[in-house]
């Protein structure tokens, strides 16, 4: 099994956004150190709670402070760019970093709709043309343009010796089939879904069309999980995500991921109390043994050899040893 990160930089209650992207830095160091494949930022705008709004400025400063780990965005949010720019940014970092970049591509707005007039003139429109953007992306990245294109001569310089290793991202049939259409390689995010994911990622495998960038299928599933020594310690540090993830779902200002403090005293209503009860069913949460079994059941269900792992709690240091544990349990002893 092959274990990655997905990094949404969350900012915790009494952090600045500095300080959370600092932390980044330092995950991405400790991934690098235990043997995850690849770290993958994500791409938010105008969201309490969350620092990153241009994962390709944050890729160019961890690729400076790493060797050997991937780097991606998880994703690039497509409908808010011309995918000309994209393919300059992500071929600089390519240049910059060989053979160490992904581009994982997704259509969510990432924040407000607010943002998202700020961010495009014509959000919905770009959406309906999600596909058509993803095939210029492609074309742009691969030089495959029709030789009567108008953009057959363009060149997105820099041009690196090895493309970007392009993903799309999504947790729906249209962005399994998507994938499969284009050839790309397909990560399912379980951590944000109520479909039936096995389905879907399957849906991808039958149909996958073989493309010059991918000779067959390939997937990862991306998950939420909270390691800890104790099983007990692992549902205590849970805790201040719920109650976030409470909090923004209802549309609150927040100060950031709370501590464990203001979790433990937060009253939680009956209804709230049900949503962390759906919240958890999505999660992994436990000790490293459980973890580990854990991993290995939601690899075999989804017929996938790599797991990207997300983990939110208050305390970076309490984030940073969840993805310690894990890499020392299943990476080290193997299955």
């Amino acid at each position: 099994m092959k274990l990655s990160i997905l990094d949404q930089s969350p900012i915790s209650s009494g952090k600045t956004a500095k300080e959370a992207l600092e932390a980044s830095i330092k995950l991405a160091q400790i991934g690098e150190k235990y043997g995850y494949t690849r770290y993958w930022i994500a791409e938010h705008h105008d969201i309490d709670g969350l620092a990153c709004s241009a994962p390709e400025i944050m890729l160019s400063y961890i690729g400076a402070k790493t060797e050997t780990i991937r780097l991606g965005s998880g994703a690039v949010l497509l409908p808010n760019y011309k995918p000309y720019k994209i393919a300059e940014l992500h071929n600089m970092l390519a240049t910059l970093f060989p053979d160490r970049i992904d581009i994982g591509i997704g259509r969510s707005p990432g924040g407000s709709a607010e943002a998202s007039i700020a961010l495009t003139d014509n959000f919905l429109e770009q959406i309906k043309r999600y596909p058509e953007s993803v095939k210029e992306l492609l074309d742009f990245m691969y030089h495959e343009f029709p030789s009567d294109h108008m953009f057959s001569k363009l060149t997105a310089s820099p041009l690196p010796n090895r493309p970007p290793y392009p993903w799309i991202l999504g947790t729906s049939k249209k962005s399994a089939l998507l994938a499969a259409e284009m050839g790309t390689a397909y990560a399912y995010a379980h951590f944000m879904s109520d479909n039936e994911g096995t389905n879907l990622v399957k849906a991808y495998i039958d149909n996958f069309k073989t493309k010059e960038m991918l000779e067959k299928p390939k997937t990862l599933i991306a998950v939420s999980v909270i390691c800890a020594e104790t099983t007990e310690k692992a549902e205590e540090l849970a805790l201040s995500g719920f109650l976030w993830r409470i909090q923004t779902a209802k549309g609150e200002r927040t100060l950031g991921i709370p501590t464990l403090e203001e979790a433990e005293q937060y009253a939680f209503t009956c209804n709230e109390k049900d949503m962390i009860k759906e919240m958890r069913k999505k999660m992994l949460i436990g000790n490293p043994y459980e973890v580990k079994q854990q991993l290995i059941a939601l690899k075999n269900s989804y017929q996938t050899d790599e797991i990207m792992i997300l983990t939110i709690v208050h305390n970076y240091e309490d984030r940073n040893q969840s993805y310690q544990l894990i890499a020392e349990e299943v990476l080290s002893k193997g299955h």
